[in-house]
């Protein structure tokens, strides 16, 4: 992360005349910097399978697409952002198959 001589501010990546340049989002200083390599590194979402359903796991009547069974523990976790509704994980009393709502 390159910063302003100036004002400190962060450079970003701008197009110019002159081609590709570092630019203040502040003071709109050019930075004067050859060769700067832009990178970006991405985190890699990684999906977790519940294979235990936690001890405080409340029971409810939910019927199994496995076996039929009409009752299963079910736990809420919160997979995606804040504002999108919590997943909810249901594991059958009787096969132990572990499935999630399909909202």
């Amino acid at each position: 992360m390159l910063f302003c001589k100036k004002c400190g501010s962060i450079l970003k990546p701008c197009d110019s005349k002159k081609g590709k340049v570092m630019k203040c989002v502040k003071c709109n200083f050019i930075s004067e910097e050859k060769n700067v390599k832009l990178t970006e590194k991405v985190k890699s979402l990684k999906i977790e399978v519940m294979e235990k359903m936690p001890e405080t796991a409340a029971k409810t009547e939910e019927t199994c697409p496995k076996c039929g069974h009409h009752e299963a523990y079910y736990t809420t976790r919160q997979m995606r952002g804040a504002d999108e509704p919590e997943t909810k994980f249901f594991k059958c009393c009787k096969c132990e198959h572990i499935w999630k709502d399909q909202l």
